[in-house]
């Protein structure tokens, strides 16, 4: 059965300890001869250096001395400080509801004042407790307001925080190609600073990946490493979490005594510390070994705890993940009805914070107990569920492992070509040799000679078919590596296919349209993108440099762009979407104009409730028909990409839509396809005049005559290039 853990204090950068000397700072504390401004420092400094990580009691009472005294003599500064500080130690405590409040009026102080660094730091903190509430979206929206600030002051220490926080929540929604970006970024600022809570933090991240990729002694590597710098800057919080992270190495790798060990150190620390969420996540992962040990009943009592803590600060991953912990345990104690309530509870709250992981988990396990008592109408429903969230995670987690083992095999299909050649080279080269040795003995004459003739003859034929099953063998392993690299490809066209929007969000996004796409080969540079996002509508057609597998490599480039501007950018006009993802694709291949002119030739509409569409082109033209008169909106004669010319903005055009009109974006591959009589292309015009002679036609009518259109077109001839076209009707 599945089992779920929490994983904590992977990257929670609030505050940085280091030592300081508590006497003399207590000694300038009390005395009134100081200035105010000294003792509000002094005070501050006491608060978070001296106590915040030893004492959450001491730091608390602390800084409420200290916004008392800050509030007496009218100091706003000092106030925000110490209500930041309260709110670090609500958060360190799991009070999260708290720890909100007092980073929100901490913001407005340091908005009084201007204080960017201030601002910047509750921005990054109010994200904080929404990531830790499962609220991502919210979350990192403070995160790159955070971000904005600390790139404007150059802040790098501030800009590594931002980094490393994003990369938390795409690994937390399974976008582990964008949160190891993050990660690493992070990492070089940290090293290049020499900050050892940064970097601490940075080896627990990197320990978490291998971890997931069950290299566990790669990530008792890096979780050591992070430990031994947790334990030189007295961090008690991070000595805590990464004995906690070791305890979930050794519990993943099956050595149950080590990681209870590691957990009860963990446990001891939390408990000093007043920490309930970290609390409860002990709490959890012991329950998780007692029943992977079969002692359910132990098992599920330790859950409760962890159910109880995480009810009381809010924590709704927590909650959903030890729900699902709790379904299994019933289930294994043959309670189905009890752990379907759990699973229920589970998968209620993974659908809010829209948890795809927990999701897929929670469904799985309720499909399965559904069919155990033979509830085969709930099964189904649920199994729906559950393959799609599964298709999803997989899609995810094989993204990048597709893309390697296609490099692999087409690596290893070169090797084996070689070497086949390199066999035959060599029998070739025998074969003359022992010419030549045949020519050199026959010169003796008479009986020898014959009789050397005979034998070299033979010995020559027996070595050519030695060389030849050699050679044949080469070639059964090219043929075999030729199979496994179609089997790759064909796997990575269901991994392009998952990237694509799915029918669903179509279908909500466009009740009356039509998406016909066919790619030359099997995976494809023509791909098709679309969004919903803050009540527009993104849609883009488009084609990237080449087809095949160098076409598909470009287009998940031009997807993930894409996602990047419109999503986590926030941009919303299309042209101004065109220049950003032209700057991604000069930035991530490096281009310089001398030798790569890789992008893609793309349109893009956008449209919101007021009907008012807006659009980009870049070498791509959108047809619109209104009334039986159709309308073309020129492209820009650049692409959205490098290109030699002079690197223009991209046109805006925007038009009022009416009830009944209708749009089409296509890439070239259907009206550049060779057929007919003559063998000529298809042409453009002749693929205007189809549209309009179509009109009359539902959406779905239409792609059907442009399917079987092209069928008849293309007859015997090859495709030349991928053709997409897409049609949608106001």
């Amino acid at each position: 059965m599945l089992r779920l853990t929490l994983i904590t204090s992977l990257c929670l950068w609030l505050t940085v300890a280091s030592a300081v000397n508590l006497d003399s700072l207590w000694s300038v504390w009390n005395d009134s001869t100081q200035s105010d401004t000294n003792r509000l420092k002094v005070i501050n400094e006491i608060s978070r250096k001296g106590y915040m990580q030893s004492n959450i009691d001491s730091a608390f009472y602390c800084s409420q001395i200290q916004y008392n005294f800050a509030e007496s003599v009218g100091n706003n500064s000092h106030m925000a400080k110490a209500l930041a500080t309260q709110g670090v130690l609500n958060y360190n405590r799991g009070n999260y509801k708290e720890a909100l409040e007092c980073f929100h009026r901490s913001l407005e102080n340091f908005k009084e004042n201007n204080d960017k660094i201030g601002i910047s730091n509750c921005y990054n903190n109010i994200g904080l407790v929404y990531w830790q509430n499962g609220n991502y979206s919210e979350s990192l929206k403070y995160y790159q307001k955070s971000f904005k600030i600390n790139k404007e002051n150059e802040d790098k220490s501030g800009m590594a925080i931002c980094y490393n926080n994003i990369g938390l929540i795409y690994d937390e929604q399974g976008d582990y190609k964008k949160s190891i970006r993050y990660f690493q970024k992070s990492l070089e600022i940290s090293k290049a600073t020499s900050d050892k809570a940064r970097m601490a933090t940075s080896y627990t991240n990197i320990g978490m990946i291998f971890s997931e990729n069950k290299n566990y002694n790669e990530a008792l590597d890096f979780y050591n490493k992070s430990l031994e710098l947790k334990k030189e800057i007295g961090d008690n919080y991070g000595i805590s979490a990464c004995y906690n992270n070791i305890g979930l190495v050794y519990w993943s790798d099956g050595n149950y005594k080590e990681a209870l060990q590691y957990f009860q150190k963990s446990l001891n620390i939390r408990k000093e510390l007043g920490d309930k969420y970290g609390l409860a996540s002990c709490y959890t992962n012991i329950g998780n070994i007692l029943g992977d040990k079969g002692n359910y009943i132990k098992s599920l009592e330790y859950y409760q705890l962890s159910v109880d803590i995480f009810q009381e600060i809010g924590n709704k991953k927590g909650l959903a993940t030890t729900y699902i912990n709790m379904m299994v345990g019933f289930e294994n104690q043959g309670n189905y009805y009890t752990a379907i309530d759990e699973g229920n509870k589970a998968l209620s709250i993974a659908k809010e914070i829209g948890n795809v992981q927990l999701i897929k988990d929670a469904s799985e396990n309720l499909w399965k107990l559904h069919k155990k008592l033979e509830k085969y109408q709930q099964a189904l429903e649920i199994h729906e569920l559950y393959i799609e969230m599964r298709d999803s995670v997989n899609s995810i987690e094989n993204r990048e492992a597709t893309i390697k083992l296609e490099y692999k095999h087409q690596y290893e299909k070169e090797q084996a070509m070689a070497d086949a050649k390199h066999q035959e080279q060599m029998a070739l080269s025998a074969e003359r040799e022992k010419r030549q040795e045949l020519i050199a003995y026959s010169a003796g004459g008479g009986l020898i000679m014959v009789l050397l003739f005979a034998f070299f003859i033979f010995n020559r034929l027996q070595v050519t078919r030695r060389h030849k099953t050699i050679i044949e063998q080469q070639k059964e392993l090219a043929e075999e590596q030729k199979k496994d690299i179609t089997d790759s490809i064909q796997y990575a066209e269901n991994i392009q296919r998952a990237l694509l929007p799915t029918t669903r969000n179509l279908k909500e996004a466009l009740p009356d349209g039509f998406v016909l796409f066919q790619p030359k080969d099997i995976v494809s540079g023509d791909f098709y993108w679309m969004q919903h996002h803050n009540d527009r509508v993104y849609l883009a057609a488009c084609d990237c440099t080449g087809h095949g597998v160098p076409g598909a490599f470009m287009s998940m480039i031009g997807s993930s762009l894409l996602d990047e501007a419109v999503v986590e950018k926030g941009i919303t006009q299309p042209n101004e979407i065109f220049f950003e993802v032209r700057k991604g694709f000069i930035n991530a291949l490096k281009q310089t104009g001398e030798t790569q002119k890789d992008g893609m030739d793309a349109v893009l509409i956008v449209w919101d409730k007021q009907s008012t569409l807006q659009v980009a082109a870049a070498y791509s033209p959108v047809l619109i028909i209104k009334a039986g008169e159709m309308k073309e909106l020129k492209p820009d004669r650049q692409p959205v990409g490098f290109h030699t010319g002079e690197q223009k903005p991209f046109t805006h055009h925007e038009h009022k839509l009416n009830k009944g009109d209708t749009v089409y974006l296509f890439s070239d591959g259907y009206p550049d396809q060779f057929g007919g009589p003559k063998d000529k292309k298809f042409m453009m015009k002749n693929f205007k005049k189809l549209l309009l002679s179509i009109q009359d036609k539902t959406m779905n009518e239409q792609k059907a005559i442009l399917e079987e259109t092209m069928a008849e077109w293309k007859g015997d001839s090859e495709q030349v290039d991928d053709i997409l076209v897409m049609g949608v009707r106001f």
